[in-house]
């Protein structure tokens, strides 16, 4: 328990001192980031199948997707006040319980640009082991 402790700390002070722990895009600025950030750059890029990593506030839980692999459905609105929607493959990780608009959502998952603001999916293991295996954070509890 200590030890999870201690890394769950590790993360959020390199989390806050702005470090790359995992290697992909934070599309999260800092407070006072210059403008023009990783987001834009990737909206701007159109850089599809990118893994990122963000977080944002929910503005609005959708129906879930039920046409082929089902998909709960919510809109984060980020830092930068860019609108993704959020695809998470509930035939494959648990549900998100008890999502409400105002909440608070972090993200590790591949973003798919539209021009909406885009999409984030993969946010689940990968059973096949091929991609990396994304999640979805909500009131301290993971689900991927």
């Amino acid at each position: 328990m200590v030890r999870k402790v201690l890394l769950t700390l590790v993360l959020l002070i390199g989390a806050y001192l702005g470090y790359d722990l995992s290697g992909s895009i934070d599309l999260q600025e800092p407070p006072g980031a210059a403008a023009g950030g990783e987001l834009q750059r990737v909206i701007a890029e159109r850089r599809s199948g990118t893994q990122v990593q963000g977080a944002g506030t929910v503005v609005r839980v959708l129906s879930d997707d039920n046409d082929g692999s089902r998909h709960q459905r919510f809109i984060l609105q980020i830092a930068s006040g860019e609108s993704l929607l959020v695809a998470h493959n509930i035939d494959l990780a648990p549900r998100v319980a008890g999502l409400n608009v105002g909440d608070t959502v972090s993200f590790y998952g591949e973003y798919e640009w539209n021009d909406r603001g885009g999409v984030i999916h993969w946010t689940h293991d990968d059973p096949r082991g091929t991609h990396a295996d994304g999640w979805v954070e909500h009131d301290g509890r993971r689900y991927r």
